[in-house]
C-alpha cells in the first residue's frame, strides 16, 4: 500500500551539493550515566544499555528522575499516541519531562559523577510568543540550595505549527494554526564561581524574576571540561587574518553588532592551504554572516575545544538564497570546536544550511559540537570518519554519510563512531546510498552504491522528525552497539532503501544495538521500533536482502517491536524484545506491505507481551518465515505438513489439513470461530461438512485471511485444480492460490451462488507448478464462502504456454528519464525501458518469484519504432548473485515489419532470475526494451 512519504525524504533527495568534513581526536570522553532510568524502561534493556552507546565526558540527569519541590510535576507518555501529531513528552528524552509552572517550583539532582561540575547544558522548553517567533527568559540555578546564577533560555529556535495543512513541515511559526512541534532547545554555559563539588545538589528553580509562564525541563548534561587546547606550533590563527570574536551570548539569535569574520576566516584557510599549515580557531565566538560558506581542502582545522571555540552562522531571516554548509571541506581534518547558527527552520526561508559537508579520502571529524544547523555532517568519499562529536537541536539529519556530498559519487569505508546525537529533525544517523538524482534539465546523475560503512557505539536520543539510526541501501554495512531511544514519530532502527532513487540494500549486519521507547505514529501508521525491508521511505520499491540482526535489545516499543516489509534472506537471531506496546514480531505490519520475502527467525526472546497482543504474526501469504527456538513458540510445532507428510499432487488436498505452526505461520485468521475442535485443537474456522465424503470444511472466510498447505508435486506442469465450494450468494474475486513467494498462480477466482453454506459446487482453475515439495496458499480475498477440498488433476500433454515474467518485478543497471525497467513487464508494448546513455553494457533483469522452467525470451520495442540491431546476452540465476549464460552475445534485429519482436530460445532451464544485457544498439546509444517476456518450457 502506498502512503504519504515524509517531507524529509523529498528534502534529502533534492538537497545539497554535499560536504567534506574532517577531524581528529580532540578530547577524552567518559561514559554517559543517567541519574536513573525512566520508570517504564525494561530492566533487561537498562542492563544492556550500559554496554552500548557513546562514551562521553558528560553525565545526563533526566528531569523525571530528579527530586521535585513546590508543586513541580512530571509529564510522561503512558500510552501510545492515537493521533499523528507531536507533544512535548513524545519529543523528550525518556518520553518524560518536569514542568516548573509556578514560582518556587524546582527540580533537584545530586552530583553523583564523582567529579566537580563546571559546565551545564540544559534541554528545556519555554513558551512561544503569542504571535510566534519565540521569547527569551531566565531560569535560576541553585547549588546546595543557594542561588548561583540565572541561565539564559529562549524559544526562538523551537515552536513551529502543523495545523492548517502544515503537517510534517518546520517553517510555520504561526501559533494560530495549532498542533505545535519542536518544543525543545538546548542551552549551555559555564557555572559561575567555584565548580559544583561531588555530592552537592544542583537545582533549577522558577523564581519571581523568571518571566516565562512555564519551564519544561527534559534533561541536564553536567561535566567538567578540560582546559582549552593551545595553538599548535606553526599554525595560522584566524585572528591573524582579521577575524574578531564576539562573546555576547547569542541566546537564539546573533548579535547584530558582531563583526563578520567570514572573509577573514576564508583568507586564512587559503593561506593554510598554500602553506601546508594548520588553521587555528582560538577561544571566542566568530561570526560568519550572510549566505556564503567556507571552503577548505587538504588541511587541518582545529579549535581550542567545543566549549571554547565557536563559529556562528548568522543568516538574515527570512532568507531566499539556498545555502551550502557553513564548512565545505575536502580531505581535511577538522577537530575541537563548536558550530552554531541562527536558523529557525530546516528550509531556505528559515536560514538553513549544514554545519559541515565533507568528501575526499581519509578525512576526519572529531570533537565537533553542532547545533541549530540543517545537518551536522553530510559526508561522502572514502575512508572518512566522524567520531567523538556532539550534535544537539539539529534541524534535519545529525550525521548523514552518503555517496553524493560535495559532488562525489562514492561513499565507501566510512566510519561513524562514538558520537552523541539528541533532538534531530530527521535521522539522527543515516547511511544514505543514492542511485541517482534528477537534474534540473531532467537528466539523471548516477552514483556508485555505498559499501562497508561502520556505525558503532553511538548514542541517538529523541529525534523528533526521523529515525534513530537508518541504513538506506548499499552493502557490507556494520551497525553495532548503538543506543537508540525515544523517537517521537518514526522507527528507531531501520534497514532498507530510501526512495525510488535509492540503491538497493544488499547486505548489512545489525548487532548488539539497544532500541528503547521507539517507533511512532507519523501519518497515523503506528511504526515499529525496528524495521527491515522496503516501503515507507523506499516507497515499497527495490531489494532489501541479507540483513542480519543479532544480539539486539528492543524494549518498550510504542507499537510493534520488530516489523518486516518486503525483504529477502533476513536473519533475526538471538535478539531480545521486551515489553512491546503492541505485538512482538510482525511481517507486513500496517502500512509496510510484504507481498514477498523470506526470513529466518530463531533463538529470539520475547517478554512482557500485553494481553490480546501477538508474539508473532505473518500477515503476508507471500512471505516465507522459518521459525525455530523462539521463546514464544514453546511447544508449538513449527510449520510443516499436517500429519507429517505433504499432500500428493496430483491428488486431493483437504481444506481442514492446513499446515501446522499456528497463527501467523501456517494460517492467518482474524478470530477463532470454528467448532471443529474434535479434529484440530486450534478450532480455527472448521465445521462439519455435508459434502460428499464428509469430514470438515473451512468456513468463516474473510478478506485478508490465508491458509498454507505443504504439497509434493510429482512432476512439473500445468494442473487443473477443482475446488469444492459453497456460498449462499455469489462472491466476486473470492480467492486465489499462490506459491511461497506470493506469486499468484490461479488468478482471481469467483464463487457462484450455491444457495447455502452446505450446498456444494465445483469451480476450476489452472495452476503451473514445478516439481517437488512446496507450500501453496489459499488466500481469502473476499469472504462469504466455504471450502471443502482442492483436487489437482494430472497435466495432460505439454504445459500451457505462459509468460512467467508478466507483472513480475524487475531491476536494472540504470535507467534514464521516466523509462524504468518496470515498463518491460507491464504488458504495454508502447512503454519502454531505456538505460543511461553512452554507458554500455547495460542490463535489465526480471524476478520470476521462484525457480521456474523456462526455454525462451521474447523481447519487444514499440511497434512504431524504426529498425535497429541490439547486441544481447541472456543470463540466468537461482539466487540473483551467480549468473550463468544461456545465450552468448549476438546481434538481434528489431524490425517494425515483424512487430519489433525478437525471440531468443535456449535449452530449458529452471531459474528464478533472467537477465538480458545490451552491449550495443544501432538505433540509440542505450539499451532499450518495451517488453521482456520469459516463456515456460
Amino acid at each position: 500500500m502506498d502512503f504519504p512519504i515524509p517531507v524529509r525524504g523529498t528534502e534529502r533527495a533534492r538537497r545539497r551539493l554535499a560536504v567534506a568534513v574532517v577531524a581528529v581526536v580532540g578530547m577524552v570522553w567518559m561514559p554517559v550515566v543517567s541519574a536513573s532510568a525512566a520508570s517504564h524502561t525494561a530492566t533487561a534493556a537498562t542492563a544492556a544499555s550500559a554496554t552500548v552507546g557513546a562514551t562521553t565526558g558528560f553525565t545526563s540527569f533526566e528531569a523525571e528522575s530528579g527530586a521535585l519541590s513546590g508543586g513541580a510535576a512530571v509529564t510522561s507518555v503512558t500510552v501510545a499516541p492515537t493521533d499523528q501529531y507531536s507533544s512535548a513528552a513524545l519529543e523528550a528524552s525518556g518520553h518524560a519531562y518536569v514542568r516548573l509552572g509556578g514560582t518556587g517550583q524546582s527540580v533537584r539532582w545530586t552530583n553523583t559523577t564523582g567529579q566537580p561540575i563546571s559546565f551545564l547544558n540544559v534541554r528545556a522548553s519555554i513558551p512561544d510568543s503569542p504571535s510566534g517567533g519565540g521569547i527569551t527568559a531566565t531560569l535560576d540555578l541553585y547549588v546546595n540550595g543557594t542561588f548561583r546564577q540565572a541561565l539564559n533560555l529562549n524559544s526562538k529556535q523551537s515552536w513551529v505549527y502543523e495545523g492548517n495543512n502544515n503537517y510534517n513541515t518546520s517553517d510555520n511559526q504561526s501559533p494560530a494554526d495549532g498542533n505545535p512541534r519542536i518544543f525543545w532547545d538546548e542551552s549551555h554555559t559555564f557555572v559561575t564561581g567555584a565548580p559544583i563539588p561531588a555530592g552537592a545538589t544542583v537545582s533549577l528553580q522558577k523564581d519571581a524574576a523568571n518571566s516565562a509562564s512555564f519551564y519544561d525541563i527534559d534533561v541536564i548534561d553536567a561535566e567538567n571540561p578540560p582546559a582549552p587546547l593551545t595553538q599548535p606550533a606553526g599554525s595560522i590563527s584566524i585572528t591573524s587574518c582579521g577575524a574578531v570574536a564576539d562573546d555576547n551570548p547569542t541566546n537564539g539569535s546573533g548579535d547584530s553588532q558582531a563583526i563578520d569574520s567570514g572573509p577573514a576566516i576564508q583568507n586564512c584557510i587559503d593561506q593554510a592551504q598554500s602553506q601546508g599549515k594548520v588553521l587555528w580557531i582560538p577561544q571566542g565566538t566568530f561570526y560568519v554572516k550572510g549566505t556564503a560558506g567556507l571552503h577548505a581542502q587538504g588541511i587541518t582545522i582545529a579549535g581550542a575545544g567545543q566549549w571554547y571555540s565557536t563559529v556562528y552562522r548568522d543568516v538574515p531571516v527570512p532568507n531566499s538564497t539556498p545555502l551550502a554548509a557553513l564548512f565545505s571541506v575536502t580531505s581535511c581534518t577538522v577537530r575541537d570546536f563548536h558550530i552554531d547558527a541562527n536558523a529557525v527552520s530546516r528550509s531556505t526561508i528559515g536560514g538553513d544550511g549544514g554545519a559541515m559537508d565533507t568528501t575526499g579520502s581519509n578525512w576526519s571529524a572529531s570533537g565537533i559540537w553542532s547545533q541549530h544547523t540543517m545537518s551536522g555532517f553530510w559526508a561522502s568519499g572514502t575512508g572518512g570518519k566522524v567520531s567523538n562529536s556532539r550534535l544537539t537541536s539539529i534541524w534535519a539529519d545529525g550525521i548523514n554519510v552518503n555517496n553524493v556530498s560535495l559532488g562525489a559519487d562514492t561513499g565507501n569505508s566510512l566510519t561513524v563512531t562514538n558520537n552523541f546525537v539528541r533532538g534531530s529533525g530527521d535521522d539522527a544517523i543515516a547511511v544514505n546510498s543514492v542511485n541517482y538524482n534528477t537534474n534540473s534539465d531532467g537528466t539523471k546523475t548516477y552514483y556508485h552504491p555505498m559499501a562497508d560503512v561502520t556505525v558503532s557505539n553511538n548514542t541517538s536520543i529523541a529525534p523528533w522528525g526521523g529515525k534513530g539510526v537508518a541504513i538506506y541501501g548499499g552493502s557490507g554495512h556494520q551497525v553495532a552497539n548503538n543506543r537508540i531511544s525515544d523517537t517521537a514519530r518514526y522507527i528507531g532502527l531501520g534497514a532498507g532503501r530510501f526512495g525510488v532513487n535509492g540503491n538497493d540494500l544488499l547486505s548489512a549486519t545489525l548487532a548488539g544495538n539497544t532500541v528503547l521507547r521507539s517507533g511512532g505514529n507519523a501519518y497515523s501508521q503506528g511504526q515499529p521500533a525496528l524495521h527491515v525491508g522496503n516501503g515507507g521511505d523506499g516507497q515499497n520499491t527495490g531489494i532489501v536482502d541479507k540483513v542480519t540482526l543479532t544480539g539486539n535489545t528492543i524494549s518498550d516499543s510504542l507499537y510493534d517491536g520488530i516489523g518486516f516489509s518486503a525483504s529477502t534472506n533476513t536473519l533475526l537471531q538471538n535478539n531480545v524484545i521486551a515489553d512491546p506496546g503492541r505485538n512482538g514480531v510482525v511481517i507486513a505490519p500496517p502500512f509496510y506491505p510484504a507481498p514477498t520475502g523470506s526470513a529466518t527467525i530463531t533463538g529470539n526472546t520475547l517478554t512482557g507481551l500485553k494481553t490480546g497482543m501477538t508474539a508473532f504474526a505473518n500477515n503476508s501469504s507471500g512471505f516465507t518465515a522459518s521459525l525455530s527456538d523462539n521463546s514464544w513458540q514453546g511447544t508449538t510445532t513449527p510449520e510443516g505438513p499436517y500429519g507429517g507428510t505433504p499432500a500428493a499432487v496430483p491428488g486431493a488436498v483437504q481444506a481442514e489439513n492446513y499446515d501446522t505452526g499456528g497463527q501467523g505461520v501456517a494460517y492467518n485468521v482474524g478470530s477463532v470461530n470454528g467448532n471443529g475442535t474434535a479434529y484440530r485443537s486450534d478450532g480455527v474456522d472448521l465445521e462439519t461438512t455435508s459434502d460428499t465424503g464428509g469430514g470438515y470444511n473451512l468456513g468463516w472466510t474473510s478478506g485478508g485471511q490465508w491458509f498454507r498447505y505443504t504439497v509434493n508435486v510429482a512432476s512439473a506442469g500445468t494442473y487443473t485444480v477443482s475446488l469444492r465450494l459453497a456460498a449462499p450468494s455469489a462472491v466476486t474475486g473470492a480467492l486465489h492460490l499462490s506459491d511461497a513467494t506470493g506469486t499468484n498462480l490461479s488468478g482471481a477466482l469467483n464463487v457462484p451462488a450455491t444457495g447455502g453454506w452446505q450446498t456444494w459446487t465445483t469451480a476450476t482453475a489452472s495452476v503451473t507448478l514445478p516439481a517437488g515439495r512446496q507450500v501453496l496458499t489459499v488466500n481469502q480475498d473476499n469472504g462469504g464462502w466455504n471450502l471443502n477440498q482442492l483436487t489437482f488433476a494430472a497435466p495432460g500433454g505439454n504445459p500451457t504456454p505462459t509468460n512467467l515474467a508478466a507483472g513480475r518485478p524487475t531491476t536494472e543497471s540504470s535507467h534514464t528519464g521516466g523509462y524504468p525497467s518496470s515498463n518491460t513487464t507491464d504488458g504495454n508494448q508502447n512503454s519502454y525501458w531505456e538505460s543511461a546513455n553512452n554507458a554500455f553494457p547495460q542490463w535489465v533483469q526480471v524476478d520470476l518469484g521462484s525457480a521456474q522452467s523456462a526455454g525462451k525470451v521474447v523481447l519487444q520495442l514499440p511497434a512504431a519504432w524504426g529498425a535497429r540491431n541490439q547486441t544481447l546476452t541472456v543470463q540466468a540465476s537461482t539466487d540473483g548473485a551467480a549468473f550463468t549464460t544461456l545465450k552468448s552475445s549476438a546481434a538481434y534485429a528489431f524490425d517494425p515489419a515483424t512487430n519489433n519482436t525478437v525471440t531468443i530460445t535456449f535449452t530449458a532451464t529452471t531459474q528464478r532470475y533472467i537477465r538480458v544485457t545490451v552491449s550495443a544498439n544501432t538505433g540509440w546509444p542505450a539499451g532499450q526494451l518495451s517488453e521482456f517476456q520469459v516463456w515456460n518450457s
